[in-house]
């Protein structure tokens, strides 16, 4: 198996809303951010996949190495080995790479955020830089389209955490910010124990519209001379918004069910996006 096959089987068993957003780019730009897409993968199921917090960091020091060998020539893993052309031809900064890595140590570290603005780190390191990086392989001629993918970073991670409630919860962990739970009289006790209420949907809906928020301050920001280029990026915010939707129209029911839209419907959407452009 060739390091790009790797990646690409890697993309395409994740099964996520991302895989759909690269299917209609040219060859070497689909080779490009399926290679980076595949080291998110391979850093986030660290995290995800190892139960053992010393384990986990050990892991990711070794990422952190491979980084180190990538740009200087010598990488080992076929992520990497795939990640080695895509940096001749576009640029991709080492330390952003490092910043997705120190994000997911952040899960390592801690399980709560006490403040929007501690979870705003989280999710750019996490999310905004990964858009960051998509946004050089896609291209772009104007630097608000930076403004735009970091956002869209954002608002796509808003939309992870909401997604995600029951299933984190039962990891331990807790996204939605203690000052909010608080703010909406939510004990972490419910969310813990999936115990659903008034309140906790009216917590949902102020997440749902903060999510919506970043999705519109995103369109905004992004330049008509580059949204073509940026189509991948529109691809996704249209699957993402039609999840919100869903996850709305069931009633913020994420602490007992994880919603998501089958494959063909995401192919439509992705489709009928793109052609739109």
């Amino acid at each position: 198996m060739t390091p790009e096959e790797y990646c690409q089987q890697k993309a395409a068993q994740s099964g996520s809303s991302f895989y759909y957003s690269f299917l209609f780019l040219p060859p070497p730009r689909r080779r490009a951010i399926t290679a980076l897409y595949a080291f998110c993968r391979e850093v986030d199921d660290v995290v995800d996949e190892c139960h053992d917090a010393q384990i986990a960091a050990t892991k990711l020091a070794w990422w952190r190495q491979e980084l180190a060998r990538l740009y200087a020539g010598t990488p080992e893993h076929p992520v990497t080995r795939a990640l080695q052309p895509v940096l001749a031809e576009f640029d991709l900064p080492q330390e952003q790479l490092l910043e997705i890595i120190d994000g997911m140590e952040m899960d390592l570290r801690q399980s709560r955020y006490l403040d929007f603005k501690a979870l705003s780190l989280y999710c750019y390191r996490v999310a905004s830089v990964v858009g960051l990086l998509a946004a050089e392989i896609f291209g772009y001629t104007d630097r608000r389209t930076l403004k735009y993918a970091h956002d869209l970073g954002m608002a796509f991670q808003l939309t992870n955490i909401i997604r995600d409630v029951g299933e984190d919860a039962r990891r331990g962990r807790i996204y939605l910010p203690i000052d909010e739970l608080q703010r909406f009289g939510v004990p972490a006790a419910d969310i813990l124990n999936a115990r659903e209420s008034d309140n906790f949907r009216q917590l949902m809906a102020f997440q749902i519209e903060r999510a919506e928020h970043y999705y519109r301050q995103a369109m905004e920001a992004l330049p008509a001379v580059d949204r073509k280029a940026q189509r991948p990026g529109l691809v996704m915010a249209a699957i993402y918004r039609t999840l919100l939707d869903e996850i709305q129209r069931d009633g913020c029911r994420v602490l007992t069910q994880r919603t998501s839209l089958p494959p063909l419907r995401k192919l439509w959407i992705a489709w009928r996006t793109w052609v739109k452009g």
